[in-house]
């Protein structure tokens, strides 16, 4: 599934200021906060969305890169590589952490450790161990990259286990109520001191967190939650993407262990090479072989470019090195609006072997005028042509 703009996310326009980023941000957030939407999953993923999204537009560098070049200025991961540290897969006690000030006179105080309510970063419920991340590699073709494409890929891996649907448990009598914590995943203690009594808040050390313990293995996984297998993933590739870009996508990597989140697969993309073009950034170069009459006299020919094929006009008297141009038929920028042109370097062929009847012919030609070099004074060298091209 594609990336949602992170401005659209937030609700602003790319002009808006810091202060204003930062209160659409807020807003988002509140909506969709955990505290206000309980067992709501799709307001957790909004939620962490939003967190995604306020990480690169509060920061001038990060926010820079993404109006050139939007999510795949972070193609390390399309959120990762030096972009935002998880994304949607992203940890809630993580976003607590880094952003939990903005929330602090909103009532939410004691969820980011202010307040009487416990800190999330105290190690309150959590489900399992997170499953570890995936790195595939995935060849496209020039076509498949000028014009994005959706590949069905099969992905061995850790998998749920449908068994005991991911709790590692035999049977649902297996699963108990952890009694040290009593299902809540932490613990609680109470001291006093000088100041009066203070409460602590930690993670049950007999369950880890999960608030619940299993008497009695399930078979099939041996109590993981999960077993390896196999996973198509349909996996949508946006238009324009280079050569050893890496793309994320956010839990379709190992399953975690006893009901734990998934962790992240990512893509790095591999070019194939075509059979005639070259790929120079969004440029594409072709290089056309005409006979010497074909340039004497002029010609048309066809020439490959990335959606087929397309015909040129080679006028009378062009000269090896010359440089043709087909606007707009190289490849696309990626979640951008440009697109590279198609660079045509004309050679004239000249033949290793020739017969004796055109031997005659060629010194005939070879004693005219006509037939010395005259090259126009100004006209521009190979090097300056290729300069000028991949402006």
């Amino acid at each position: 599934m594609a990336k949602r703009d992170y401005y659209e996310i937030l609700g602003v326009s790319k002009s808006a200021s810091a202060e204003e980023i930062k209160k659409a941000y807020r807003k988002v957030a509140m909506q969709f906060h955990p505290d206000r939407n309980p067992g709501d999953k799709a307001a957790e993923e909004k939620f962490k969305e939003a967190a995604e999204a306020y990480e690169i537009l509060s920061d001038n560098d990060k926010k820079a890169k993404y109006d050139r070049h939007g999510h795949a200025a972070f193609g390390q991961g399309a959120g990762g590589g030096g972009g935002f540290h998880g994304g949607a897969g992203m940890d809630m006690n993580d976003i607590f952490s880094q952003f939990g000030d903005i929330f602090g006179d909103e009532g939410f105080g004691g969820f980011f450790g202010g307040g009487g309510r416990q800190s999330s970063r105290g190690g309150g419920r959590t489900r399992g161990q997170r499953g570890s991340n995936l790195r595939i590699k995935l060849k496209l073709n020039f076509e498949e990259i000028a014009n994005g494409v959706n590949k069905q890929v099969k992905v061995k891996k850790h998998v749920l286990c449908t068994t005991c649907g991911g709790n590692g448990a035999k049977d649902k009598n297996s699963l108990q109520t952890c009694n040290t914590c009593n299902g809540s995943g932490q613990v609680r203690k109470v001291t006093n001191t000088f100041l009066g009594q203070m409460q602590t808040v930690n993670t049950c050390p007999t369950c880890n967190g999960e608030g619940s313990t299993v008497t009695t293995k399930c078979t099939s996984c041996k109590g993981e939650g999960r077993v390896y297998g196999e996973e198509t993933i349909s996996i949508d590739i946006p238009a324009g993407v280079q050569d050893g870009m890496q793309l994320s996508m956010s839990g379709k990597g190992n399953a975690g262990e006893r009901g734990g989140a998934a962790g992240d697969l990512i893509i790095m993309i591999q070019e194939e090479p075509h059979e005639s073009l070259h790929r120079d950034g969004l440029n594409v170069a072709y290089d056309l072989y005409i006979t010497i009459p074909d340039a004497i006299f002029g010609t048309s020919v066809e020439v490959p470019t990335i959606d087929g094929r397309a015909k040129i006009k080679i006028p009378a008297g062009t000269q090896s090195g010359k440089m043709f141009r087909l606007k707009g038929k190289g490849f696309p920028e990626v979640q951008g609006y440009g697109r590279g042109d198609q660079l045509i370097h004309v050679n004239i062929w000249t033949p290793q072997e020739v017969s004796e009847e055109e031997k005659v012919a060629l010194e005939k030609m070879q004693a005219s005028t006509n037939f010395q070099p005259k090259p126009i004074k100004g006209d521009k060298s190979f090097y300056d042509k290729v300069k000028e091209a991949f402006k």
